[in-house]
């Protein structure tokens, strides 16, 4: 059975995301904010991926291609979280974390699950972001041809 393009492009987000994140984690540069701020370009990757593939199987209902978007960075963000704490666990757990939160959300010294909540929902709110920017891109595409 082959997965649906929405499972596939959420996982080559998480894909690139990770790769991202583990070489910049390599580099020293895991704690600086800024460079994190790349992360949303893996999401217009494969949600643009998403809204094109269903483009060329003749599926240009707007609310259609919204949620396949949606759902498809959804998969994204929840795999890199699931990911973020598989990893902060393999790295010391609660004292990684707290080393990654030095300029987030956070005012004191976070746990695994309060980063990773909250991060969820910055992830759901850029999500949504990153597909309402791509369908009204997408739609202003499609009405003027």
């Amino acid at each position: 059975m082959k997965p649906s393009k929405e499972i596939t492009n959420g996982v080559l987000i998480f894909l690139g995301i990770s790769i991202y994140f583990l070489i910049m984690d390599a580099l020293g540069y895991a704690d600086l904010f800024y460079l994190r701020l790349f992360n949303v370009f893996f999401v217009f990757y494969g949600v643009n991926r998403t809204i094109e593939m269903n483009i060329a199987a003749g599926k240009s209902k707007f609310v259609k291609n919204a949620v396949s978007a949606m759902y498809t960075s959804v998969v994204g963000v929840v795999l890199s979280i699931i990911g973020l704490v598989i990893y902060s666990y393999m790295k010391g757990g609660d004292a990684y974390v707290q080393s990654l939160s030095k300029t987030f959300l956070f005012g004191g010294n976070p746990s695994i699950e309060a980063y990773s909540i909250c991060l969820l929902f910055e992830g759901i709110a850029s999500s949504v972001i990153v597909t309402m920017l791509l369908m009204l891109f997408w739609n202003n595409r499609l009405t003027t041809d």
